[in-house]
């Protein structure tokens, strides 16, 4: 009897041992993660000033891009919100407003996903700026399981994050060009990586939202380096480059369903990087003096980096533009790089 309650007594202790250095070992290893990404993230530390300038943010009603809209309003820039949920973005321009002391923050309606709200978008600004220094196309969404169409009968995913943006940088081309030493900086990923675009299949409505967020982060790429060609082919002395965030606990990964967030908001919260660390490299390509004449680069921590050879295709990156151009419904009269 003693010897059994002996025994069982030491196999719960060493259980509860067990457990102890468990846990112990998997907290130290997330603190390294932390540490790690603290110490190997690019920070824009440039006081640059950016009074003076227009700057159109895409998406910065919450995430990266309200990071990215906080910094350029505090450098003194007018800053125009470019969000499709105004509520979000109402309270979002509130908080940029109190956070930068600068009152020229503008709140505008603009849904990527849908080609009318586009070219509304468009003429508004078109119509109301005198300049545009800079156009940030930040906005992405990231569906999970999710199919859906939009009114254009474009994949969502697709419409949001690359074909939208591809039509509002054409139609803004305009006073990007009367606009000295103007910037488009593209928010990209390098979960590229992970995908490959179909050329035969660029409006993949059957596709898993999932995968095609991966698709549209290469298209971008695609369409950032192509852009980048006709811009400095047609001297027009507007600049393009794109970026790799990290990847950010931020508000897109809202659409990853239950069960699946339970051990994703885990990672997110422990290993991933936050909005501000995030948003860095958007404020260097959009501030910083010593990318000015940079442009048809890929950025990462503040810092150039290497892409895939097969994205860099030039042959698929024109086949692509010309679908994109029918995809949107390009005009014979809207402008072109």
């Amino acid at each position: 009897m003693w010897y059994s309650e002996t025994l069982s007594y030491l196999h719960t202790t060493n259980l509860v041992v067990i457990a102890a250095y468990a846990a112990l070992i998997t907290f130290l290893f997330l603190v390294i993660v932390k540490l790690y990404t603290w110490m190997t993230t690019g920070v824009y530390r440039g006081t640059t000033s950016m009074k003076g300038k227009v700057v159109i943010i895409t998406g910065c009603n919450s995430g990266i891009g309200k990071e990215t809209a906080k910094d350029v309003a505090k450098r003194g820039a007018r800053v125009i919100m470019a969000c499709r949920n105004m509520e979000t973005g109402s309270k979002a321009r509130d908080e940029i407003i109190a956070y930068s002391g600068n009152s020229d923050v503008v709140l505008m309606d603009l849904d990527l996903s849908s080609l009318n709200s586009v070219r509304q978008f468009a003429a508004k600004v078109n119509k109301q700026e005198s300049r545009l220094d800079v156009l940030v196309n930040n906005a992405g969404v990231a569906n999970t399981f999710g199919k859906k169409v939009t009114e254009d009968g474009l994949e969502l995913t697709m419409a949001t994050n690359q074909y939208g943006p591809f039509l509002l940088t054409h139609l803004l081309l305009p006073l990007l060009k009367k606009t000295a030493n103007s910037r488009i900086v593209i928010v990209a990923s390098d979960l590229y990586k992970l995908a490959k675009l179909n050329l035969a299949k660029p409006n993949p409505t059957n596709q898993l939202p999932a995968y095609l967020y991966y698709v549209s982060k290469y298209a971008n790429i695609m369409f950032s380096m192509e852009l980048a060609r006709k811009l400095k082919d047609s001297n027009s002395g507007v600049t393009c480059n794109c970026l790799h965030p990290g990847i950010i606990d931020s508000g897109i990964w809202r659409n990853v369903p239950f069960p699946l967030n339970l051990g994703l908001q885990v990672i997110v919260k422990t290993m991933f990087k936050t909005t501000e660390q995030g948003a860095q490299t958007s404020i260097y390509l959009t501030v910083s003096e010593d990318v000015a004449k940079t442009s048809g680069k890929y950025f990462k921590d503040c810092k150039e980096a290497s892409l895939r050879s097969d994205v860099l295709d030039e042959g698929n990156a024109k086949k692509y533009w010309e679908i994109c151009e029918k995809l949107v419904k390009l005009q014979p009269n809207d402008p072109r790089p």
